[in-house]
């Protein structure tokens, strides 16, 4: 085999069990014997804990951790680097818009998300010859390609064109070259669908399987999907099933939407499973790389809130106290942040990731990771209906995001009445700035709203427009594939 990153996404099926991916699932105990290639898809135990894996690879370091808030947040507008100024420099080189191709993050992300890949390939590809209870692999399959839609979907809004791979490759497939994103597009979509047509509504799930994918989740990253596109015809079709299934609604306190008790609420759709247990690691660093430098919660002090963001909300919108942590704040479970700490060299964290002391030390997290949920799908409802001409409706859901903002005080966030399209839209994007801050959309939707440039370069930031909207493959699979793989313009 060649040594070069491509084999680490598509690792071998030895290594994938062998690794303990399986056995730190939070669905299942750990499985007790020795699994190797010769005795695994055999049962239906077997596809459970394979499907459960790709579950186990959203908690990773390489997916929805360091590098995924330095390329969602702090290469946005909504954060900057944080802790320690010479701490992280590549996170540094992300917020100044200085990478090249050989910044760390990029590889780091690309891996993690082709491994899931690899893992939902793996599920698709060996699963449908088990004999096994038919609705339940049904099910299970369907989990599969949502969460491969999922992958798929981050690494080509960061990357745009990139190699297409629906199975598990043999020694001879391992140079693959990269392929149109409207053809990643077409596939993540046709993923979705497959996925929409057998999975459950969330409500049919039993309590044990808390936390797995649903029909809500697959119709709400569609609509998701469809809007990055510009097509916001299926967009409004994909957002209105979600409203329809009444299966979703707001959380009515949004300070506690991100504390445990929000967890799995009813505005959730798509979350993050992780928990802290005295024995076994269920939880992420997605907490600890967050949380407050240099105090009991062991943080480390990155995505700092920047001062765009802070003056960005409306006058008195409470969504900003409950999004930003202020040193000197007495936190949910009674602390308080001290000022006079010396080892705490930023003034502001992001709230939606705090966490209280649990066992297992903060790299342990318990916190649930946020992926998609009920105010993002109004928001692209509202978005979707705008540009689709039906402003009425659109301010209808933008109300209703509004008001749970406003917790009843009427003299703050005043109901928005305009019409006119370009004003609304501009309205309905500050919105979404507000409601989802610091929750790792603000890059995504910077670029597909075709203002990251102006926006950005407002700041002082070196954004290169034409370039930076897109980032660049990893230098190493650029170099280890002996120009199969391309880099994107500008790098």
């Amino acid at each position: 085999m060649k040594n070069n990153s491509t084999q680490l996404i598509m690792l071998t099926l030895a290594l994938f069990f062998l690794s303990g991916c399986v056995k730190e699932s939070f669905f299942d105990k750990k499985p007790k014997g020795q699994l190797s290639t010769d005795n695994f898809y055999k049962t239906e135990q077997h596809a459970v804990w394979a499907t459960n894996a790709i579950y186990n690879q959203l908690r990773s370091w390489d997916v929805h951790v360091f590098s995924y808030i330095g390329l969602t947040d702090i290469i946005s507008d909504d954060s900057d680097k944080g802790s320690l100024p010479n701490d992280a420099n590549f996170l540094r080189e992300l917020d100044d818009f200085t990478f090249d191709p050989s910044n760390i993050a990029f590889l780091s992300v690309w891996k993690g998300y082709y491994h899931g890949i690899y893992r939902a390939n793996s599920v698709l590809d060996n699963v449908p010859g088990i004999d096994m209870d038919e609705e339940l692999k049904a099910r299970l399959l369907a989990e599969a390609h949502f969460l491969r839609a999922y992958y798929y979907f981050n690494l080509v809004r960061w990357f745009g064109d990139l190699p297409l791979v629906d199975h598990i490759l043999t020694q001879d497939e391992y140079e693959q070259p990269r392929v149109s994103k409207d053809r990643i597009y077409e596939f993540i979509i046709n993923d979705l669908k497959a996925a929409a047509e057998v999975l459950p509504e969330k409500s049919a799930y039993a309590p044990a399987d808390l936390g797995r994918v649903t029909k809500g989740a697959a119709n709400g990253l569609l609509a998701k999907v469809y809007l990055t596109m510009e097509d916001f015809a299926q967009a409004e079709i994909y957002a209105q099933k979600v409203i329809d299934s009444q299966e979703y609604g707001l959380y009515p306190n949004y300070t506690k939407l991100f504390q445990q008790e929000g967890e799995n609420s009813n505005e959730s759709i798509f979350e993050v499973q992780a928990a802290s247990y005295e024995e076994g690691n269920f939880g992420s660093q997605y907490n600890e790389v967050q949380g407050v430098r240099g105090t009991p919660n062991l943080g480390w002090g990155f995505n700092r809130p920047s001062d765009d963001f802070v003056t960005s909300f409306e006058p008195g919108d409470p969504r900003r106290d409950a999004t930003i942590l202020y040193v000197g704040e007495t936190l949910p479970d009674g602390s308080t942040v001290v000022e006079d700490n010396p080892n705490i060299f930023n003034e502001r964290y992001n709230q939606k990731a705090w966490v209280a002391n649990h066992p297992g030390g903060n790299g342990n997290g318990p916190g649930n990771i946020r992926i998609l949920r009920y105010a993002d799908i109004l928001l692209i409802a509202a978005e979707a209906m705008n540009e689709n001409n039906k402003p009425n409706d659109a301010l209808v859901l933008l109300e209703v995001v509004r008001a749970r903002a406003r917790q009843g005080n009427n003299f703050i966030l005043p109901e928005i009445t305009t019409t006119d399209k370009d004003v609304l839209r501009q309205k309905i994007w500050h919105e979404r700035r507000a409601e989802l801050g610091m929750e790792q959309h603000r890059w995504f939707d910077l670029v597909r709203q075709k203002r990251a440039a102006t926006t950005l370069q407002a700041l002082g930031k070196d954004f290169v427009e034409n370039k930076h909207e897109l980032l660049p493959i990893p230098q190493s699979e650029i170099d280890l594939l002996g120009g199969v793989m391309t880099q994107n313009m500008g790098y």
